[in-house]
C-alpha cells in the first residue's frame, strides 16, 4: 500500500511538539497509531518502521518525545554522546508531560478524517514502549505494542517515578509486549515482574520473547536483528489486525 507523509504541529504546556505523520495515500479511514520513538527521537530508523507500519493500513502519527528540550525536528545521532544526550533528555521530562503529550497525540488522532472512530493504539520502542503501555491506560486505546519497553517492571520514566506498574488494571484494550533474552534494561527479572502483575490485573495481553539484545529492532545498529525483527513485525501486523477487526 502507498502512503504519503506531512508534518503537524500541536501546542502541548506551551511547547511546540511535531507529529510526523504517515498513512495511506488511499483514501478512505484506518485505525490510528500512536507511534513513540526511542530516546533519539525521529531518525531514520524510526521513521522508516512507521512508514512501513502505515504501509499496512494505519495512519501513524509520531511524537518528538523530547519536544519541550530540544529544538523541533532534532534527531539525536545513537552514539556515545547521543546514548547520553537522548537519556538526559529523557530523565529531565516527567511523567505528567509524557502523559500530556500521549493525550494530545491522542486526540488529535481521535478527530483526524482519516482516522476511523473508536479505532486507535499505540506502538513504541525502548522509553517508547513504556508510553505506549501508559497510553493503553486511555479507555480509548484499544490495543497497544510495546517493543522492549524500560522502566515499566521498575518504575522508571522520566525525573520521577512512574506508577505503570501499578496502574495496569485500567488497561481496557489488548497488549502486546516484545523482548530480547539478552536485553539487558529488561532482564529475565523484570519481565517476569511485568508479566505476572498483567497476569495478576486480568489485563488481555500476549509477550514474546526472541533471542536479541535491546533495540534489535533499530537498522542502523550492531544490535539489530533483521530475522528477529521480521518475526516481530508478522506478530505485531497479525496482533494490530486481530485487535481492531474485533
Amino acid at each position: 500500500m502507498q502512503i504519503k507523509r506531512r508534518e503537524v504541529g500541536l501546542t502541548v504546556d506551551h511547547s511546540l511538539m511535531r507529529l510526523y505523520l504517515a498513512e495511506p495515500a488511499a483514501p478512505g479511514q484506518y485505525p490510528g497509531i500512536v507511534f513513540y520513538s526511542d530516546i533519539y527521537q525521529l531518525g531514520g530508523p524510526i521513521v522508516r518502521l512507521a512508514d512501513r507500519l502505515a504501509g499496512y493500513g494505519y495512519v501513524v502519527a509520531a511524537p518528538e518525545i523530547f519536544h519541550r528540550l530540544e529544538p523541533i525536528g532534532t534527531v539525536i545521532e545513537p552514539s556515545d554522546l547521543g546514548r547520553l544526550r537522548g537519556n538526559d533528555a529523557a530523565s529531565r521530562t516527567a511523567v505528567a508531560q509524557y502523559d500530556a503529550d500521549t493525550d494530545a497525540a491522542l486526540g488529535w488522532l481521535q478527530t483526524c478524517a482519516s482516522v476511523a472512530p473508536g479505532q486507535v493504539g499505540a506502538l513504541g520502542f525502548c522509553i517508547g514502549g513504556h508510553l505506549a503501555a501508559r497510553a493503553a491506560l486511555n479507555p480509548g486505546v484499544r490495543a497497544a505494542v510495546g517493543c522492549y519497553p524500560t522502566g515499566i517492571h521498575s518504575g522508571k520514566l522520566g525525573c520521577d517515578r512512574a506508577n505503570t506498574l501499578e496502574r495496569l488494571g485500567e488497561i481496557s484494550g489488548r497488549l502486546l509486549l516484545i523482548f530480547g533474552d539478552q536485553d539487558p534494561h529488561v532482564p529475565a527479572e523484570g519481565r517476569a515482574t511485568l508479566l505476572n502483575a498483567l497476569a495478576t490485573a486480568g489485563v488481555d495481553h500476549q509477550s514474546l520473547i526472541y533471542p536479541a539484545n535491546h533495540t534489535f529492532m533499530r537498522d542502523d545498529g550492531y544490535r539489530y536483528d533483521p530475522a528477529a525483527t521480521d518475526a516481530a513485525w508478522a506478530k505485531i501486523i497479525a496482533f494490530l489486525k486481530a485487535s481492531f477487526s474485533a
